[in-house]
């Protein structure tokens, strides 16, 4: 692969864009020309921004930019993708310019307050946008970096598991597949940090042969159950996994490549990738047809990151070289985020970082509305205590590029407000007659819109294949009540808050509705709902006041649609149904199945879990129920069977369920399904790539089932309830 291609992360086999071959062009690297050229484009940017224009020119300039953008999005290769960002900077450039210097003058009090709430908040949301950009505008989009092709020049490494109160169940998979890492043995050492001190554990651990460490305290959490773990290993690198991320064979080969060709390079990070539905997709029935809230980060933000050596530390499924974590005295415990401050740290004493965006791990995402929600507030107040004690805008070490990276990363966190902004700045009008923005409804319109509609196709764009649109409004608005008072008192006082531990491997006994979760977003719905019958009475009285009727349709239409937000957010709180004690894993594998009878069947898996296998049958073929059967998979030439019985049959497929297996069954089987080298790699085939009308219609359409699934619960849990209420003897009458 050449330089250039490396750079741009594309194929060499790709030949590259007209565009491209006249940006590549050697006049670019002449200093002189360049600075030249920027200091051009900078000043004609102010001019463009701020030169005023009629209404009527605003209207032409905003829809031939949105042409041309359009024009662009048909286009392929990243130097396309760089106009389109040029002109969503140029259409939100001259909002903010029209917004905050002929839109701020306010008469009355009240139209102040709110004023200013919802410029701050515009003010926010435009920064964020242009910062993540800057962060996403070029992926790195890494190659993994093979290791020497002798095994006796491969470094040692530890792996660290560590464990507080998971289930043995939930860990035993992340151990077995370890242990089925393809390295060296003499060159591995395995261990469960196990800081529940559990007699359980240390008996499966001298069982199977891995290390069971403990410590006589728990102070720092995970940070320190790891650092105490420093103290008695050796390893020239460290592989941390949660104990729920299960491992592929080949992550050590994948990732330690780079660390033996970069002598700077401090840690390496490759993607959480889950098997399991988070409450999102489980609840709103998106699984593996939208992208979870978690994919963007990993897909994309850190891709970009990777560009500018500001790749984070996760806390898992990353290797990280010995000596530089102890130089900087071990992971981080100041804050309750450990791995990115850890990650900071090392970018102060000018280590580099990497990422890789391949799964090499699959670990359980959250079970519950209410569990994903604690995880978040743990993020959020932890970022927020790095911005306070170790702010990288200032200190030592770090570059422009980096600053930027991890300031977006830490403002994000601080949506919480905003978002309440944008949910309720509508109502200030509808209630209260406030005029938030001193201009008439078309002026509004012709600057706003463009600003919104060219960050939409922008981002759809930067984002289809790891974020729909309009989706980020849905997760925000579930959060944003919740991660507002932690960040703000993180703030105030970085101290404030304790580690908490995402609960793993619970179950759900039966669909309900979490009402304790949703209060704040029922509130929300209920307040947007009388807004909008005040609205409707606002047009009635003033309907020959055409400035007053186009104001409230504005105020109205801004209000459908946080409805429908809102709706959204409240289908995310009806939580489903989940007994399974191990997740089903849909992914086709070469199976062999054999009978009683001597019979014999080539087949191919439907989905497999620790406790069976979903098999298609050829020729719509139909197995008995409770018929014994050996299951054979295959890792490579090797063949593994395992005992099963026939759960469930029909034409042309068959569940079967495992027998008691032997421990080194159960290391058979996570050897040959969850710890295969591609286990993940196509994860996403066959899912729609995103444009922003599909993204919009699916968020609505989710929103309104989620405001008559709340109906439905709410008859249905009164029913409930006044069946469950005592009755009273006084009031019963009886006839003699």
């Amino acid at each position: 692969m050449s330089t250039t291609d490396a750079t741009r992360g594309t194929s060499g086999a790709e030949a590259p864009s007209r565009l491209e071959r006249i940006v590549d062009s050697r006049i670019w690297s002449s200093t002189p020309f360049t600075v030249l050229i920027t200091l051009f484009a900078a000043v004609t940017l102010y001019f463009v921004i701020t030169v005023p224009l009629a209404f009527g020119q605003q209207l032409a300039f905003a829809t031939l930019c949105f042409l041309f953008a359009l024009g662009f999005r048909r286009l392929k290769g990243q130097y396309a993708t760089l106009v389109m960002i040029m002109l969503s900077v140029v259409a939100s450039g001259r909002y903010m310019f029209w917004r905050l210097t002929e839109t701020t003058y306010w008469e009355r009090p009240l139209d102040a307050a709110w004023g200013l709430l919802l410029v701050a908040a515009e003010v926010y949301s435009t920064v964020v946008l242009m910062l993540g950009y800057f962060q996403t505008a070029w992926p790195l989009r890494r190659k993994p970096m093979p290791l020497p092709a002798s095994r006796d020049a491969w470094p040692t490494v530890d792996i660290f598991i560590p464990t507080y109160n998971e289930p043995l169940s939930v860990v035993k998979p992340t151990i077995y597949a370890a242990l089925a890492l393809d390295y060296p043995a003499d060159k591995l050492s395995i261990h469960v940090l196990d800081d529940g001190r559990r007699p359980e554990f240390k008996a499966f651990c001298e069982e199977i042969g891995v290390n069971w460490t403990i410590r006589t305290h728990n102070r720092h959490a995970k940070a320190g159950n790891i650092n105490e773990a420093l103290k008695v290993t050796k390893g020239e690198y460290l592989a941390i996994f949660d104990c729920d991320h299960i491992p592929t064979r080949s992550f050590l080969q994948i990732g330690l490549g780079w660390f033996l060709r970069d002598k700077l390079l401090s840690m390496l990070q490759t993607p959480h990738h889950f098997f399991s539905p988070d409450p999102f997709e489980r609840n709103l029935g998106t699984f593996r047809k939208v992208p979870n809230e978690g994919e963007l980060f990993y897909g994309l933000v850190q891709d970009g990151n990777d560009l500018w050596n500001a790749t984070f530390f996760c806390g898992s499924c990353a290797l990280l070289r010995r000596s530089m974590v102890e130089e900087i005295g071990g992971i981080a415990v100041e804050t309750v985020t450990e791995d990115a401050h850890t990650a900071l740290k090392l970018h102060r004493l000018g280590y580099t970082t990497a990422y890789l965006a391949i799964p090499q791990a699959a670990g359980l995402a959250t079970e519950s509305l209410s569990g994903h929600i604690g995880q978040r507030i743990r993020w959020a107040r932890g970022m927020t205590q790095i911005f306070r004690i170790d702010n990288p805008l200032t200190g030592r070490g770090l570059r422009i590029g980096q600053r930027l990276c991890y300031l977006n990363a830490m403002l994000h966190f601080f949506y919480g407000i905003p978002r309440l902004v944008f949910l309720t700045a509508p109502l200030s009008f509808l209630f209260f007659g406030a005029h938030v923005i001193e201009a008439a409804a078309s002026t509004i319109a012709i600057f706003a819109l463009p600003h919104m509609m060219h960050a939409s196709i922008t981002n759809s764009r930067m984002q289809r294949s790891f974020r729909h649109s309009f989706w980020a409004e849905v997760y925000e608005s579930v959060l944003a009540s919740y991660i507002t008072a932690p960040t703000l008192l993180a703030v105030i006082n970085p101290k404030l808050g304790k580690f908490n531990v995402t609960a793993k491997g619970g179950q759900i006994a039966k669909d309900y509705f979490d009402w304790s979760i949703s209060r704040p977003y029922l509130f929300l719905l209920l307040l947007n709902l009388i807004g909008f019958g005040a609205g409707i009475a606002h047009i009635y009285v003033y309907s020959d006041v055409r400035s007053e009727v186009q104001t409230t349709i504005l105020n109205l239409c801004w209000t459908v649609y946080n409805m429908l937000i809102l709706g959204a957010s409240v289908a995310a709180a009806s939580e489903r149904r989940q007994v399974r004690t191990t997740h089903r894993v849909h992914m086709k594998m070469p199976v062999m199945l054999k009978f009683s009878t001597g019979r014999t069947l080539a087949c191919e898996t439907i989905d497999y879990s620790e406790g069976g296998v979903g098999v298609k049958l050829p020729n719509d073929i139909e197995v008995p129920m409770h018929e014994r059967v050996s299951v054979s998979l295959f890792r490579g030439d090797e063949e593994y069977a395992f005992p099963a019985t026939v759960g469930f049959t029909a034409p042309g497929r068959v569940g079967l369920r495992f027998s008691t297996l032997t421990r080194e069954q159960e290391f058979e089987f996570v050897k040959t399904t969850f710890a295969r080298a591609d286990a993940w790699t196509g994860w996403s085939e066959g899912r729609r790539a995103d444009t922003p009308l599909r993204g919009l219609s699916h968020v609505l359409l989710v929103g309104t089932r989620g405001i008559a699934g709340l109906f439905e619960h709410l008859y249905s849990d009164l029913r409930t309830w006044m069946g469950k209420r005592p009755i009273d003897a006084k009031k019963l009458k009886t006839k003699d």
